[in-house]
């Protein structure tokens, strides 16, 4: 599979995991996305493993109920590291109060070994 392939897969499953519902449904796609042993870093959490992602993914989703995930730009990626920026979207209104950037490193196998990400609008208080 072409590099771009790779990674164009990979941050697909890491939105399809952040859009997830319920537990179980949020597990299943964070095995998917990450390795067994992945973590997800950000200035809000700082998780581990699937039980700690599928718990950071599971409270985002609480607290934003009715609302997904979707990429703004274009994925940008070499040598199994990858970018992309996204935005946390009301489906009620179309709002877009959480919008951020991420790099991932991939695991040989296409996976999400690590995911560094960068909150660059936030609600405010």
């Amino acid at each position: 599979m072409p590099a771009q392939d790779v990674h164009e897969t990979a941050v697909a499953r890491y939105f399809e995991a952040w859009n997830a519902t319920g537990p179980e449904g949020i597990r299943k796609a964070v095995e998917a996305a990450w390795t067994q042993d992945g973590t997800y870093t950000d200035p809000l959490a700082d998780a581990a493993g699937p039980e700690a992602l599928t718990a950071v993914i599971a409270a985002v989703r609480e607290q934003f109920p009715g609302f997904a995930f979707r990429r703004t730009g274009e994925v940008d990626g070499h040598h199994g590291i990858v970018r992309f920026t996204w935005e946390l979207v009301s489906g009620a209104d179309g709002s877009a109060p959480v919008a951020g950037s991420d790099v991932a490193v991939l695991a040989e196998d296409g996976r999400i070994r690590t995911v560094y990400g960068f909150l660059d609008r936030l609600p405010q208080a």
